[in-house]
């Protein structure tokens, strides 16, 4: 049970960040939002003037914020290219401007026991992989319980999520040249925006390096992107602004003694200028350990908690699982480069005390959902280090 302390913590946080958006609004900083019947509108006319043949399907859908799987009655076969233009907001909390797009909230299945994935943005195109109908959920990223979407977090503060999607559907008839269509489209002034963006992600749409693959809870980022650091070694550069990302490296080394993870990075810019270690606040730039009992460690630079300090996640469902601890604090050594190492052992035993027996993966997270403020650092030399091998992470 929280104490009184950290009570009047978590509200000092949040009346903080409350006024924060107050000002905003007040200041006539917030742009005005266009509704779902604008949205519709502007592309139906853009509809019409597609050729003949273009498209095999299409069809416009409202997605309620926690709606179960909806079935669009689309059915998918192999190769299908599928374009997704969407807009909307769901807010997880309205009072403290808490708030999600398409980008993050919308999440797509191609069969019922198809893997549930999700785009980098507001709009996406995808080729369906399997066979199935095709269906479409609003969720916040880390709801899900398996990756089928078969189970997500029955949370309350889930459950007070408010808002709408509306999402239009292409399928496109087969034989068309999709990348090639959409390169047209982005210098066309009369395509609606959605059309433009879909476009312009197309044309900037970075691969994952080997080996590293985005976490399935979380779905697919561009905050990641591959770089070199100072001294021509592969490094990793970070950029969030109101988006979450883990890039996740499947690893596999016994939790002995003396096992530690050693990094270099240089953190430019904290996305929090709060204490992390509550739900409101919890922006942050973190490396972090996995281990085989589903629990994980991640190491942050905490913009305001002393270096040292521990904490259990303050997120809904992450809180069963993550550990967060404060490698460094503040602002001295920003942009800079350091290297660091945690006794991972250590760690483990003093602060999860688990019956894990292996470290399964190395994290890169990056989270700005909640502030919606910049995060930005490069990641290199990552290694895993015990007495008997160092495992070359990066």
């Amino acid at each position: 049970m929280p104490s009184a302390r950290d009570i009047a913590h978590e509200l000092a946080i949040a009346a903080r960040i409350a006024a924060r958006g107050l000002r905003r609004r007040l200041s006539g900083d917030t742009p005005r939002f266009a509704s779902a019947r604008e949205f519709r509108a502007a592309l139906e006319p853009w509809l019409a003037a597609l050729p003949n043949g273009l498209l095999r399907d299409q069809a416009f859908f409202s997605i309620p914020a926690n709606e179960p799987w909806l079935d669009t009655g689309l059915h998918l076969e192999p190769g299908d290219s599928v374009t997704l233009l969407a807009h909307g907001r769901v807010y997880f909390s309205r009072a403290l401007d808490i708030w999600a797009d398409p980008s993050l909230r919308l999440w797509c299945r191609v069969g019922e026991t198809g893997a549930v994935f999700r785009g980098t943005r507001a709009t996406h195109t995808f080729t369906a992989r399997g066979q199935g109908r095709l269906w479409l959920a609003s969720r916040f990223p880390g709801e899900w319980l398996d990756p089928n979407g078969r189970a997500s977090a029955n949370d309350p503060e889930f459950a007070r999520a408010s808002g709408d999607l509306s999402v239009l559907v292409l399928r496109w008839a087969p034989g068309t040249d999709v990348p090639t269509l959409f390169r047209g489209f982005e210098a066309d002034a009369r395509a609606p925006r959605p059309v433009r963006a879909e476009a312009a992600r197309q044309a900037q749409s970075v691969p994952l390096p080997e080996h590293w693959h985005h976490h399935w809870r979380i779905g697919a980022n561009e905050i990641f992107r591959p770089a070199l650091a100072p001294d021509g070694r592969p490094a990793f550069s970070c950029h969030t602004h109101h988006d979450v990302g883990i890039l996740r490296r499947e690893v596999r080394t016994p939790l002995v003694a003396g096992l530690r993870l050693q990094w270099s990075w240089r953190v430019d810019e904290l996305p929090s200028s709060l204490a992390e270690d509550t739900l409101p606040s919890h922006d942050y730039l973190s490396i972090g350990v996995e281990f085989d009992d589903g629990q994980d460690v991640t190491y942050y630079w905490s913009a305001a908690l002393p270096e040292g300090t521990a904490f259990r996640c303050p997120l809904p469902v992450w809180r069963q699982i993550e550990t967060h601890v404060v490698v460094r604090s503040g602002s001295a050594g920003l942009g800079r480069w350091s290297i660091e190492e945690r006794d991972v052992y250590a760690d483990y035993r003093r602060i999860v005390g688990g019956p894990a027996c292996e470290v399964t993966g190395v994290w890169l997270v990056a989270n700005s959902v909640l502030q919606r403020g910049h995060g930005r650092c490069e990641y290199a030399s990552i290694r895993l280090i015990s007495d008997e091998r160092t495992l070359e992470v990066l």
